[in-house]
């Protein structure tokens, strides 16, 4: 599996993503600059990752602007051809702009930027990122945004939930799934999803930021190694 981390103007997590995937995970892995409009090295069982920060310094909208860069187009084409997609922070924002995913990236419901730990829960059992997941484990992973309570209509939540398309939930240190566990006042504590297809993914936590035993913290690591164990098998 080869994995491409796009790079836009202010991205702040491409060069953490590239390294936990090269230096932690030992992967085969590219920068891509936004500019760029070739992804015909990537196959459909490669990863595109859209990686945190403020894409365009979060003007207008976090990642309304980035979802027109010249490689965005390309990654809607690789997506709609099974090609694996993983958006994080910023970068699920950019996927639910571009229509990738359903629903919104809204201001927290505390008006503040929240950086700190948090724990989250597998929920799809269906999904390769979470597939090898087990729903017992509590992982904790570093979130770091302003913009990250998802929101979307009622009919989208029933559907994210009747298709097993919720990948993970804000859940507290002992897995219970309630409103002070939740960081930003998502619907649901919905903390990631996928599409339809489930080869789509956006989740506002950074397993990147969790993947080396240095930093006490290789929780992340189990998100990139589900992902890898179901492509590789």
């Amino acid at each position: 599996m080869k994995f491409g981390v796009v790079v836009f103007p202010g991205s702040n997590c491409d060069q953490d993503t590239i390294y936990a995937l090269k230096n932690n995970l030992n992967q085969d892995v590219k920068a891509l600059w936004h500019k760029d409009t070739d992804l015909s090295e990537f196959t459909s069982e490669d990863c595109i990752i859209l990686p945190g920060g403020f894409s365009y310094g979060d003007y207008l909208r976090s990642g309304a602007i980035a979802r027109f860069s010249p490689l965005m187009e390309k990654v809607i084409e690789f997506a709609s051809n099974g090609g694996y997609v993983l958006g994080i922070c910023n970068g699920f924002q950019i996927l639910c702009e571009s229509e990738l995913l359903p629903g919104a990236l809204l201001k927290n419901n505390n008006q503040k930027f929240v950086c700190k730990n948090i724990h989250i829960k597998a929920q799809s059992a269906s999904a390769s990122i979470t597939k090898n997941i087990s729903q017992d484990k509590i992982l904790k992973i570093p979130i770091a945004h302003s913009e990250g309570r998802y929101y979307a209509d009622e009919q989208t939540l029933s559907t994210l939930s009747s298709n097993d398309q919720v990948l993970f939930r804000y859940c507290n240190e002992v897995g219970e799934i309630n409103d002070k566990a939740n960081p930003n006042g998502s619907l649901d504590n919905i903390a990631g999803i996928c599409n339809e297809s489930k080869n789509v993914f956006g989740m506002m936590p950074h397993p990147e930021r969790a993947v080396d035993e240095i930093l006490n913290n290789s929780d992340g690591r189990i998100i990139f190694e589900s992902l890898l164990n179901y492509v590789n098998s």
